[in-house]
């Protein structure tokens, strides 16, 4: 069985508060977007979880997000573990365009269909959320605004189908870094914080300002996407190190891409993409 596990986009991300927990209480708008992981399961006579990838950087073990959800999986129907996994990587990690998170989820809902469960969405939901916070989002495959810790969905809608640029450069940004960095960041001067309107829809991101603070590169990525006449918004998402630009109607994101890496980083990777569901 073939799946597909889409990166999102975080449209909006306010952290309203630290928890007791150690997490943080947020309030975001996510959006699946088209760019895939590629994820190939079938079962295996070898009695064990299986994980082959074709980037190897990527490790295969315990610690795999894939490994973890297709154990949670196993645990809750007390099915035997016996399956082969290969996972073709098309979404860079350290990017906060959650594709470890799409990853697993996607794993969870192709088991559910190999093994013929019939698990209820909000039963899988429950398995995801043991497995990270933005995994249960993947679960049903729409756009949301996800609270609480991102666990907390409700099924929204895109108010229009958006073009995506998305760029990105060698480095990372760790998700747990920002998040432990947030309340006692600064804003640098003359970098755009504020929210942004386009296309009927908000766009802001809090974890903007530790991010640019410690990584100034993505700070100039974003205020040189916003002097570019074909975009309407400019936004880091998640955590990053990822930035996307959302398109103005006939514009040439080939032409973006190309500009971009020539004036900004030769190296930058970019993806051109839209917005699903």
């Amino acid at each position: 069985m073939q799946v597909l596990a889409p990166a999102k986009i975080n449209l909006s991300l306010k952290i309203l508060s630290r928890r007791s927990d150690g997490f943080h209480e947020v309030e975001t708008f996510i959006a699946p977007i088209s760019l895939c992981d590629e994820i190939e399961i079938g079962t295996s006579d070898s009695k064990e979880i299986e994980l082959h990838c074709d980037d190897p950087s990527v490790p295969t073990g315990n610690d795999n997000l894939i490994v973890r959800a297709a154990k949670s999986f196993f645990a809750a129907t007390k099915l035997k573990p016996a399956v082969s996994i290969d996972l073709k990587k098309k979404i860079p990690h350290g990017a906060g365009l959650g594709g470890g998170s799409s990853d697993a989820a996607s794993t969870l809902l192709a088991l559910d269909g190999l093994f013929d469960t019939k698990l209820p969405r909000e039963a899988l939901a429950k398995i995801a959320e043991t497995i990270g916070s933005d995994v249960p989002f993947f679960i049903f495959q729409s756009p949301a605004l996800c609270k609480g810790r991102g666990e907390l969905i409700t099924s929204l809608k895109v108010k229009q189908k958006l073009s995506i640029l998305l760029l990105k450069p060698a480095f990372g940004v760790s998700t747990a870094w920002a998040y432990s960095h947030w309340q006692h960041s600064r804003e640098i001067p003359a970098v755009r914080y504020q929210a942004q309107e386009f296309a009927g829809q908000i766009f802001v991101n809090d974890l903007e300002r530790p991010a640019f603070e410690k990584f100034a590169f993505l700070a100039q990525l974003k205020m040189w996407l916003l002097k570019q006449a074909e975009v309407g918004v400019a936004l880091m998402s998640g955590s990053g190190s990822a930035v996307f630009a959302v398109l103005r109607e006939n514009a040439d994101a080939n032409v973006i891409a190309m500009r971009a890496r020539a004036e900004l980083d030769p190296e930058l990777w970019t993806s051109i993409c839209e917005t699903i569901g």
